[in-house]
């Protein structure tokens, strides 16, 4: 019967092609197979369900917990509008302490005007990697905006600000060197330290005495040396010492990485950050690092620094060269957000009247509010974790949003509330806010409300009922 490719020279040699890879398939097979029939026959590997893991565990004993204590879970809260000093949830609006629009850029109409014009030219995605067909002029300008903010010569952005520190720490650090962090670091650094591959040393938190023990003893021992630290840290509000680590990085030789996550827009007379709150040299730290949901309002992040830095993360960090470059829309809306940034510094100045305003209140109120400097993020510490639950859930029944942050996020005995302040807070939702959450804690103390009073007995007889296969 005649082939309708016998006539054709390339089908023939495809043909040809494949029937090899075919034998060669074949042979590979057949001898693999033979090796495995020559030795003792290994037991079936027993596949562990999900459902017998710790970490699973763990989580069904808090959710035991909360329901022997009558305690809606307060996560995953579904807002039905835009999220800023106000927000609407389940058709009735809040007071909103729960959310990073620290400058209100989120629903202002220059942002929203610049993320139109982007969606109508751009459209959503940049629908590939930046490095082969993903790269919009939008990125550009973004990173130049950013190099000027820290004036430094360069800066590259990410699509997660998670992303960011895992991709650039994992970049730059290997097998042979030392990250030395902060022991309140954010969790996305610990996530980066560990794809490294690098060792990792922790210091007492701020406490620069103790990281210069662990510079004395081990700097020499390693390739390169990384330090990193918070501007503002996330959990706690207060700020790191930029000016006594820069003394100890001109002693001992290492990188400095600043995470500003909640210090751009918030430190500084024009919201600069961290070196703009002490007055130094932006160029003496190495690597600036930041997130765009925050003061920008929109999502990603960046790292900021030299030129080479930024080259060799763009050629190297895994999280830039094989990932979807920053969505159009949200490289327009953070630079939108750098414009009121740059261009309204009053801002700023409303943030910080408020912070300081509700530390003051707080304090006086008697809550503990921990650490915080009054800025950004001002936690209120409970301590006992369901209490901090069950604390939220009473706010929101009095209009007041802010979330509980618990176990394991925090170790048990420090969960808080943990407030986010913004410009656009007023007076009265602040003192409001402050005098309920006084009042709602006192009571869920004089009721010993929270893990003290849980039938433990019973709560171990029902736990097994909760990790079963259809449990509640």
């Amino acid at each position: 019967m005649y082939d309708a490719d016998d006539g054709n020279p390339a089908e023939q040699k495809k043909s040809k092609l494949l029937e090899q890879m075919r034998r060669v398939g074949e042979s590979s097979g057949r001898n693999r197979t033979e090796r495995l029939n020559r030795q003792p026959q290994a037991q079936p590997r027993h596949v562990t369900r999900f459902e017998d893991l710790p970490e699973y565990k763990r989580v069904a004993t808090q959710r035991m917990a909360g329901e022997l204590l009558g305690v809606a879970n307060p996560f995953y809260r579904s807002h039905d509008a835009a999220a800023g000093a106000t927000t609407r949830i389940g058709g009735r609006e809040f007071v909103n302490f729960a959310s990073y629009d620290y400058l209100a850029t989120n629903t202002d109409p220059h942002v929203a005007t610049r993320a139109k014009e982007a969606i109508d030219r751009f459209g959503i995605s940049a629908s590939a990697s930046r490095l082969v067909a993903g790269e919009r002029p939008g990125h550009v300008e973004l990173e130049r905006r950013l190099a000027s903010v820290y004036g430094v010569d360069a800066a590259v952005c990410f699509v997660s600000g998670y992303l960011t520190n895992v991709a650039a720490i994992g970049c730059l650090m290997g097998p042979q060197d030392l990250v030395i962090h902060d022991e309140f670091i954010h969790n996305s650094a610990l996530a980066g330290i560990k794809l490294s591959g690098a060792a990792r040393r922790l210091f007492q938190h701020n406490d620069l005495d103790s990281l210069e023990n662990i510079l004395k003893t081990l700097s020499s021992d390693f390739r390169r040396v990384l330090v990193i630290v918070e501007g503002i840290y996330s959990m706690d509000g207060d700020i790191a010492d930029l000016p006594a680590l820069l003394e100890l990085k001109t002693r001992y030789g290492f990188w400095l990485m600043v995470d500003e996550a909640h210090a751009l827009g918030i430190l500084g007379k024009r919201g600069r950050g961290t070196f703009e709150h002490f007055d130094l040299d932006p160029r003496d730290v190495d690597i600036w690092m930041g997130t765009l949901s925050k003061t920008t309002s929109s999502c990603g992040g960046y790292i900021a620094g030299s030129s080479a830095l930024a080259d060799i993360l763009k050629a190297e960090a895994g999280g830039f060269v094989y990932s979807v470059g920053l969505s159009p829309v949200l490289a327009a809306a953070a630079i939108a957000g750098l414009d009121i940034l740059k261009s309204e510094p009053k801002r700023t100045e409303r943030l910080r009247r408020n912070g300081h305003l509700f530390l003051e209140e707080a304090k006086a109120a008697g809550l503990d509010t921990g650490l915080s400097m009054g800025h950004s993020v001002v936690p209120v510490i409970v301590g006992d974790s369901l209490r901090a639950a069950q604390l939220s859930n009473d706010l929101l029944a009095e209009g007041i949003n802010v979330l509980p942050i618990i176990h394991p996020a925090v170790p048990e005995g420090m969960a808080r509330l943990r407030f986010f302040i913004t410009c656009d807070h007023t007076e009265e939702q602040i003192r409001r806010a402050v005098r309920l959450t006084a009042e709602k804690l006192k009571s869920l103390k004089d009721r010993n409300f929270g893990l003290a009073s849980l039938d433990m007995e019973k709560m171990m007889q029902l736990l097994p009922l909760a990790q079963a296969p259809g449990g509640s």
